[in-house]
């Protein structure tokens, strides 16, 4: 589905801020790796934010979201006071694991397994 001009702006903004308060919380380095917001997607009705979370060289992700919704209260609290001339009521965050770097691996390592293959029955 086709994502809404409104709902773009809304989410680059929300990303720009999110990133940030993440760095003021300390939120940015969590289990000795970095916390990223790789995208926030938007419904139409602008109610619901989907915040995905990059996470890089963090031992345990999972661990680490939990982190994040545990001071989820905090962020949101602070994200308000940013954005309350531009938005006229915040959406509810929710935050997810963004994968895509680890499938941009599996897909690397595939291809590199097909062509040391290709190698071996050429030569």
């Amino acid at each position: 589905m086709l994502e809404g001009k409104r709902q773009k702006q809304v989410a680059a903004v929300l990303e720009k801020e999110l990133n940030e308060i993440f760095q003021k919380l300390g939120l940015s380095m969590i289990d000795g790796g970095m916390v990223s917001i790789a995208s926030v997607k938007i419904t139409p009705d602008l109610f619901d934010a989907r915040v995905y979370c990059s996470f890089f060289k963090v031992k345990n992700p999972t661990e680490a979201l939990q982190t994040i919704e545990d001071r989820k209260w905090e962020i949101k609290k602070e994200l308000t006071s940013r954005v309350r001339h531009q938005l006229r009521s915040m959406p509810q965050l929710s935050f997810y694991i963004d994968d895509t770097l680890e499938y941009v691996d599996k897909i690397e390592q595939i291809l590199k397994d097909i062509k040391d293959e290709d190698g071996k029955k050429e030569g």
